[in-house]
């Protein structure tokens, strides 16, 4: 697939996604949620990259939602954007549903995280974000609700009654609150965000991509469970015989013993 509305390259075993519609705040509408899709399957699938790095063009958004226009134009009976209508349904940002991957997400917040960009951006596992990222979920105040994932993940990070007071105000955060709250990983000066996001990915490829990978599985699968059914969960499911039984498992340890820095491997 070619991309009109993104773009994606891989360097270094990082994957770069651009949300790449700054003229409407990189709104996402039907077309750029089928190219992120792709992206992200296409990063998911490749064993050459190990980490993904989200992020918005421009200065002003990370990705401000949904794009009204088109759904208003939609919900209005218009014709709207043909490209919209010939694109396959997928979720937003094409990762707030329907998607698993192991691999680690990062999301790089330039600006406005807002809706559907804040669920986008909750479906990353590390959020850095720039002092002038906003944060929210303001659906109610234009007779919608937080779909793609928000009024879940949200709890699931913060404290209900935290979570809910944001979510029935549609009130915004900054970047220095959102961190307060631990939202956010790290919150740096806007002209150091790509480096800042490049920093937390390298500290991710020293480590083995396959313990990254099975550390993700557990705790996703973890979620709401007793630490006790959670590790007894860990052994039934043979995701810690997938790890010990790994090159990645053998390789640590000797990498240590032998004082040399490990090579590690993708499998």
């Amino acid at each position: 697939m070619s991309y009109d509305f993104i773009t994606y390259q891989v360097t270094g075993r990082i994957a770069y996604v651009t949300i790449n519609r700054p003229e409407v705040l990189n709104a996402l509408h039907a077309a750029a949620n089928a190219e992120m899709r792709d992206a992200f399957e296409r990063f998911r699938d490749d064993d050459q990259a190990w980490v993904a790095v989200l992020t918005g063009a421009g200065q002003k958004a990370f990705s401000a939602g949904n794009d009204l226009r088109v759904t208003a134009q939609r919900n209005a009976g218009s014709a709207g954007d043909t490209s919209e209508q010939r694109q396959p349904s997928a979720p937003l940002g094409g990762i707030t549903s329907e998607f698993d991957c192991d691999k680690p997400l990062i999301a790089a917040v330039n600006g406005y995280a807002l809706g559907g960009g804040f669920e986008l951006a909750l479906a990353c596992d590390v959020i850095v974000a720039a002092d002038t990222a906003r944060f929210g979920l303001p659906e109610p105040r234009v007779g919608l609700v937080a779909a793609a994932g928000g009024m879940h993940r949200l709890p699931q990070h913060l404290p209900l009654k935290v979570a809910m007071g944001l979510m029935l105000t549609g009130r915004q955060l900054t970047a220095a609150q959102a961190a307060e709250l631990g939202l956010v990983n790290e919150v740096v000066r806007l002209a150091d965000l790509s480096a800042a996001a490049d920093h937390w990915a390298a500290q991710m490829l020293e480590c083995s991509p396959v313990s990254l990978r099975i550390t993700k599985r557990c705790v996703l699968a973890g979620l709401g469970r007793s630490v006790a059914d959670a590790m007894q969960d860990d052994r039934a499911s043979g995701r810690l015989t997938e790890l010990f039984s790994s090159q990645d498992a053998q390789e640590g340890p000797l990498a240590f013993a032998e004082k040399r820095p490990p090579r590690f491997q993708a499998r």
